[in-house]
């Protein structure tokens, strides 16, 4: 198994139908409950192990996932109310260095995760066929990324991380 990307990494297809933003979407709406459920019973030890020699604890992936997703929820809101606009990168590598990172308690961001992720939920569901074209661009490559596509990123990213902590779990 590759244990930095124990699902592969993200493949987006070509034309992106509305079955697949359905699943995306509703991967995304029950992240926070399959977190929640698998880490509510982690060790202090569990939470301080890496899912991978070199990789992040497992208290990192899941503050991790609260900044990363909450940054993507404003991305969103960007592309929404500005065209095309040039989003704001984050290093996040740094920020999963940083003592809160590396010390808070986990509810802290298991809970703004269950919150965030409702709000993003019920923001996704009323997008229209046309918002889902609506794009953004990254920095890094200046490459423009549709809502559609960044659904199914999202979706991905939140899987990615949530079989990282299934990994220290001891259920990889």
């Amino acid at each position: 198994m590759d244990l930095k990307y124990p699902i592969g990494k993200f493949e987006c297809p070509q034309h992106i139908t509305p079955d697949q933003i359905t699943n995306w979407i509703s991967d995304i709406e029950e992240l926070p409950s399959k977190i929640i459920e698998l880490v509510s019973n982690f060790t202090e030890e569990q939470l301080e192990t890496p899912y991978r020699s070199g990789g992040w604890t497992a208290r990192q992936v899941i503050h991790h996932i609260h900044d990363s997703h909450h940054n993507g929820y404003i991305r969103f809101k960007w592309a929404m109310t500005e065209d095309r606009p040039l989003i704001k990168a984050y290093n996040e590598t740094l920020w999963a260095e940083l003592f809160d990172t590396k010390s808070a308690p986990i509810y802290l961001s298991l809970d703004m995760i269950k919150a965030l992720h409702a709000k993003w939920v019920y923001f996704l569901k009323g997008l229209s066929p046309q918002d889902l074209e609506k794009e953004f661009v990254h920095p890094e490559g200046d490459v423009a990324i549709s809502l559609g596509e960044d659904i199914g990123i999202y979706a991905w990213h939140g899987n990615h991380h949530l079989a990282h902590l299934k990994i220290v779990a001891g259920l990889s």
